[in-house]
């Protein structure tokens, strides 16, 4: 899992543009969908340049920018639509929150992407930001990824409803993608927790609790990530009351009700996940506590039986010259015998009573 580093981000002042992210060499590329009901074009490494010509106001349009370390890009992209410094500055910090800031002719919106990492236990977060602005849906990503593919799928083969709708439903869409990473990640990692379980329960090894640990910490940080995003989502359900926003339809706000309880869905599953790694590292203490009492109780058994067979030894270790016993022809063989005797008697009194 990628740290945050909220020292850095602490030092970036509010309308600063300084990109915190890590995917410093991802090079900016542009791409442009302008659609309604009856028309589709698609504008591929679009510039800055491009915007007056190709974006159409009387249409949906959506701008998805790939990579944030070219700040001028990103200046360039505000200028252009009149973007605030301060948002501007919150698309580049990634360190930040999610986050939805509404006015009454635009609405922003960031929020974590997280996807779990192929053969290892770490989990990729990236932030994607989304801001919409005079049916124009402009969406920043830190770096290329195939999170959209299937909607641009859609809007290319006028598959559902995207096409009919305006810029609001096309948010929803992309949010509903990115919390599908959510479920994803929340799968691949009870898979794992699964088989921790079940290592838990057949080894007593040190590692078996670090990795549970690790995968505390992802589960907590998952949880970390959903919250915010819950109170936003819950804060667009309550725009519908107080009518402060004109960016979103009447008709759009039960998508955002539906995120919003797929928000409800994950914290739920996350606590009960959280829940089950709590059993497994308390079974797996629980583990090592019986493994430990029997060995002491072995080890006790050991040494009770040797303790009278040693007080045996140190009573003919004595050298005093007027021992009778001492004098026996047989003497040491009769001794050998009654310790072994001893011995055997204590081993079947302790299996009677089921010490061992």
């Amino acid at each position: 899992m990628r740290k945050i580093k909220y020292k850095k981000a602490r030092k970036v002042q509010p309308n600063q543009l300084i990109y915190t992210g890590i995917h410093k060499n991802q090079a900016p590329k542009m791409q442009l969908f302008v659609y309604d009901d009856l028309d589709f074009t698609e504008y591929r490494d679009l510039a800055i340049s491009d915007f007056k010509e190709c974006i159409d106001n009387s249409k949906t349009n959506w701008l998805n920018l790939h990579g944030l370390s070219d700040i001028e890009t990103v200046e360039g992209i505000g200028d252009f639509f009149g973007i605030d410094n301060f948002l501007l500055s919150d698309i580049l910090n990634t360190t930040r929150r999610t986050k939805m800031e509404e006015s009454t002719s635009s609405l922003f919106f960031n929020i974590k992407s997280i996807l779990p990492t192929e053969n290892s236990d770490n989990i990729n977060v990236e932030q994607i930001s989304f801001l919409i602005k005079d049916e124009i849906l402009i969406s920043f990503q830190e770096k290329s990824s195939d999170f959209f593919t299937h909607i641009r799928e859609r809007i290319r083969t006028h598959s559902g409803v995207v096409r009919t709708k305006k810029a609001d439903y096309l948010l929803s869409l992309l949010l509903d993608a990115v919390m599908e990473n959510f479920f994803i990640t929340i799968e691949n990692e009870e898979e794992k927790v699964e088989e921790l379980i079940n290592l838990s329960k057949s080894s007593t090894n040190p590692d078996v609790l670090v990795r549970i640990e690790k995968h505390r910490d992802n589960f907590s940080f998952l949880k970390r990530s959903i919250i915010p995003l819950r109170d936003s989502l819950y804060g667009i359900k309550t725009l519908k009351d107080d009518v402060v926003c004109n960016v979103i339809q009447m008709d759009s706000y039960v998508y955002f009700s539906r995120l919003h309880q797929k928000s409800l869905e994950l914290l739920e599953q996350i606590e009960s996940d959280l829940g089950t790694l709590e059993s497994a590292s308390n079974f797996f203490f629980s583990a090592q506590s019986h493994k430990m009492n029997e060995i002491m109780k072995t080890l006790t058994i050991v040494s009770a039986i040797f303790i009278p067979l040693t007080f045996i030894v140190g009573v003919y270790g004595m050298n005093f010259e007027y021992m009778p016993e001492l004098k026996y022809p047989n003497g040491y063989y009769t001794v050998l015998g009654v310790m072994i005797l001893i011995g055997i008697l204590m081993v079947v009194y302790f299996k009677k009573r089921k010490w061992f």
